[in-house]
């Protein structure tokens, strides 16, 4: 058995999904570096709606440890964090 995993649900005021989206990227630009936070994983939800998640980035496997950095539902191949192709 693994250890669990903790969420950080972070509430915002913010009012439109493109917001939410941005404000998302922005954290992620700020703070890559720190090991701890799983950006690949984020998802989006409205607050009365928290079982219906958008993802936000791709994040598919590309490599031993890399994923994707593009948007979900990206048009065209997987790329590395380092901009190769899949």
């Amino acid at each position: 058995m693994s250890t669990p995993r903790w969420i950080v649900h972070l509430p915002t005021t913010l009012t439109s999904l493109d917001e939410a989206t941005s404000l998302t990227v922005a954290l992620r630009n700020s703070l890559r570096h720190v090991t701890a936070i799983d950006f690949g994983e984020a998802t989006l939800s409205e607050e009365d709606r928290q079982f219906v998640r958008t993802r936000v980035w791709c994040d598919a496997r590309v490599g031993d440890s890399a994923r994707c950095p593009l948007p979900a539902d990206h048009d065209g191949p997987c790329t590395r964090p380092d901009g190769r192709s899949r």
